[in-house]
């Protein structure tokens, strides 16, 4: 025998009733309405430890741009990278590369590892040049930071550093590595092609960090930029080019600043020639060496331009390499 419902119970006829009328109310506005839509969120700095290291990863730029062809893999048929994106349940011809500076706090010294894209950068306002903005979010001033340490002189890396004529880190001084400083201050780099890279590079470096030479310390492959913290070769991308190795209380990052432009592309084919490296086939070698050395050693690494908060792991695919985001390996 069936149990009655209780006293003062809507029947299933009610309920069925109330299920097929609920579209009508709705759509005559005799009930709530749909909650508003409210764009994308901005995205928050990114922060973990590192032994007595305190890292925090920042977003300077977000936007959808062509590619990764021929960005990644300009020797190559598009069609093989958009092969390859298809497989990775990536959009064949587009995608949204990350521009991802790094504060390192020592306890003693707050560093920053290149300076994003500034007002008229590679993704320029309002889709760029968020550095400020997102170091303020992050719970520093630019006046904190001690040491700016940059991978190389490429706009979207030293466009940060001046701002209407104003130097945004006043109080620190700069790291780069010789070879670098030395090929963008050379006199002939400025007689470049007027709409080629060199030329726009050369120009801001003119105005965002020759004019700090005195501030500038030039170092060379294994220099150390501060204690716990060394310059590692990375040549091809540009004449100077570094990556950095971080450590502190037995734990380990590298900073690789442009060794990969795309974290599926330049992975699962580092021999593929990057539109932007300036030494397509040093730059091949240095993108083996380094994704090597870190699926060899099993650290964690910061990827300018992977998607951010721009951390992951890269582990060997066969013959290549293949980008583990961090999920919660560094979780405490």
């Amino acid at each position: 025998m069936q149990t009655p419902p209780p006293r003062g119970a809507p029947s299933r006829r009610a309920l069925l009733a109330a299920a097929i009328a609920a579209p009508a109310l709705l759509r005559t506005g005799r009930a709530s309405a749909m909650a508003p839509q409210r764009g994308a969120l901005p995205v928050t700095p990114f922060r973990f430890r590192l032994g007595a290291f305190e890292v925090t990863t920042v977003l300077d730029a977000a936007a959808m741009i062509d590619g990764p062809w021929p960005i990644v893999g300009e020797d190559r048929p598009a069609a093989e990278a958009a092969a390859l994106m298809q497989a990775s349940l990536l959009p064949e011809k587009r995608f949204r590369p990350g521009f991802t500076p790094t504060l390192v706090n020592t306890g003693s010294q707050l560093l920053l590892f290149d300076a994003g894209n500034g007002a008229n950068g590679f993704i320029p306002r309002p889709n760029g040049g968020w550095l400020t903005l997102q170091i303020a979010a992050a719970g520093y001033a630019p006046e904190q930071v001690d040491v700016v340490v940059l991978s190389h002189a490429h706009v979207d890396h030293i466009g940060g550093l001046v701002e209407a004529g104003k130097e945004m880190f006043p109080k620190a001084r700069y790291v780069i590595g010789e070879t670098e400083f030395a090929f963008w201050a050379a006199p002939e780099r400025l007689s470049a092609a007027p709409d080629s890279l060199e030329h726009a590079t050369a120009q801001v470096f003119a105005g965002n960090l020759a004019p700090f030479a005195d501030r500038v310390t030039r170092v060379r492959p294994g220099a150390e930029i501060v204690p716990g913290i060394h310059a590692v070769e990375a040549f091809g991308h540009t004449p100077g080019h570094l990556a950095f190795h971080v450590e502190s209380g037995g734990k380990r990052l590298l900073v690789w600043g442009d060794c990969a432009h795309h974290e599926v592309a330049s992975l699962a084919h580092p021999e593929w020639h990057a539109l932007f490296d300036m030494d397509k086939t040093q730059g091949a070698t240095t993108r083996k060496r380094i994704y090597d050395m870190a699926a060899t050693d099993r650290i964690p690494v910061v990827g300018y331009h992977t998607s951010f908060p721009s951390v992951g792991y890269v582990e060997r695919q066969g013959g290549a390499y293949r980008w583990l985001p961090l999920t919660y390996q560094l979780a405490e």
